[in-house]
């Protein structure tokens, strides 16, 4: 089984930065993509961003949310099972809460099957 721990997130104000990380743990063999989704109270969960995690993986461009492109990167460090999350010109509206997620790409997407407990950024104005 894959477990996901993540870290970073908080408070930030408009216009700051932070980066989220995410460890994967057990069976990690079995994905082949990472990324990460967000869900803000009241609001239906959006992909945000998200990669190819196999073999020659800089052969496939990473996935973003139009609301994100140009501020988020998402990048991986296969050595230690890790996804990050860089996110530059916080707005407001990124404030959410922001889940990992490990599973199978297909079609230059992920179909996530396994999630992380979720982490806390709150953007002040």
């Amino acid at each position: 089984q894959t477990r996901l721990m993540q870290f970073g997130g908080g408070s930030v104000q408009a216009g700051g930065s932070t980066r989220l990380s995410c460890v994967a743990s057990g069976d990690t063999k079995s994905f082949s993509c990472m990324g990460w989704y967000r869900q803000a109270p009241g609001s239906e969960r959006e992909g945000v961003a998200a990669m190819y995690s196999g073999e020659e993986s800089t052969n496939y461009p990473a996935d973003y949310a139009a609301s994100v492109k140009g501020r988020f990167t998402i990048s991986q460090d296969k050595a230690k099972d890790t996804v990050y999350l860089q996110m530059n010109s916080l707005k407001p509206e990124d404030t959410a809460m922001y889940y990992c997620g490990v599973g199978t790409w297909v079609a230059n997407i992920c179909i996530h099957d396994h999630w992380g407990q979720g982490i806390q950024v709150t953007v002040s104005s």
